[in-house]
């Protein structure tokens, strides 16, 4: 079971529509894309915006279990059809990337939207949606962001830390008040310094929590993946797309220059979790990669 737990979109379409058809056809391109299972990822926004997209995730989530019985062709009709062929992949969830993280670690998240984590927004936020929200996003260095840590988990929703200008200590609060991973380790996140490793150097050292990956060569350099993978037990590992909407599935990694805004700041990953692996298999081997992609995710989901 292959499972990208971090993505906003692909091929066109994002998590900020207000069509439910279009996030069925983000999950039919991850399909496409070998991917059988994802969690949609929503961006911070102000909590009416981001209701908003949680309900019409929702929808799309019921539409595509109304339809999960419906007979499906053995093999494509036309070119055209391959994508429904091989069938969509699951979307099993909901990750908040936000609205509790750092504005001065906003990479290329709107700051202007981001909130202090009170368990009251926290409330208003995920009141009646708390069945298909897995993950939540959250700097833990932000005064009551442990409180919320601590309420997510009560209410059976991941805490992973990111977005965030935590040092080592502060990160270890967030672990203990129950946060058990972190978010696209290195990106928008503290910097390791020798006198303080802070979040990243946390998520490197700490055996128990899990870490994403954004295995491209724009987000982290390949000497950077070399240590992470000798460095992190392998199977606390997880590699994201971390897609976005201009995240084209038929990318091949090497040609790109990445994808950024107008002001040159990369946005989401370049490619499907499927073509990372693919790039990877020689250096790290097809086995451990699988894992970070099938096991190490169903895992931590499940935890």
């Amino acid at each position: 079971m292959i499972t990208d737990i971090h993505t906003h979109g692909i091929g066109g379409f994002d998590t900020r529509s207000t069509d439910a058809e279009h996030l069925l056809r983000i999950a039919d391109i991850h399909g496409s894309c070998g991917v059988d299972e994802i969690i949609l990822t929503v961006y911070p926004a102000t909590i009416k915006v981001m209701r908003e997209n949680l309900a019409v995730i929702k929808l799309a989530m019921g539409l595509q279990q109304s339809a999960a019985a419906r007979p499906r062709p053995s093999s494509p009709a036309s070119i055209n059809d391959r994508e429904e062929s091989l069938g969509p992949a699951r979307i099993a969830g909901i990750h908040l990337e936000g609205p509790f993280l750092n504005p001065s670690m906003c990479g290329s998240l709107n700051a202007m939207v981001l909130i202090e984590p009170h368990e009251r927004n926290f409330d208003e936020l995920v009141e009646g949606f708390e069945d298909i929200i897995r993950i939540m996003t959250i700097a833990p260095e932000l005064a009551g962001a442990n409180r919320v840590i601590k309420r997510a988990a009560e209410k059976g929703i991941i805490s992973s830390m990111g977005h965030s200008n935590a040092t080592f200590q502060e990160t270890d609060a967030g672990h203990k008040a129950g946060a058990t991973g972190i978010t696209h380790l290195f990106n928008a996140m503290r910097p390791y310094h020798h006198r303080e490793p802070g979040i990243a150097g946390y998520g490197l050292l700490n055996p128990d929590i899990y870490i994403e990956v954004i295995a491209d060569p724009f987000h982290l350099h390949p000497e950077t993946l070399e240590l992470i993978f000798r460095t992190k037990n392998h199977d606390r590992i997880i590699i994201v797309s971390d897609s976005v909407k201009e995240t084209a599935p038929s990318t091949i990694i090497a040609g790109l220059a990445g994808i950024k805004d107008g002001h040159g700041r990369l946005l989401g990953g370049a490619a499907p979790v499927t073509r990372a692996i693919a790039d990877l298999s020689d250096r790290f081997g097809p086995e451990t990669l699988a894992k970070c992609i099938s096991d190490n995710p169903e895992r931590y989901l499940s935890a």
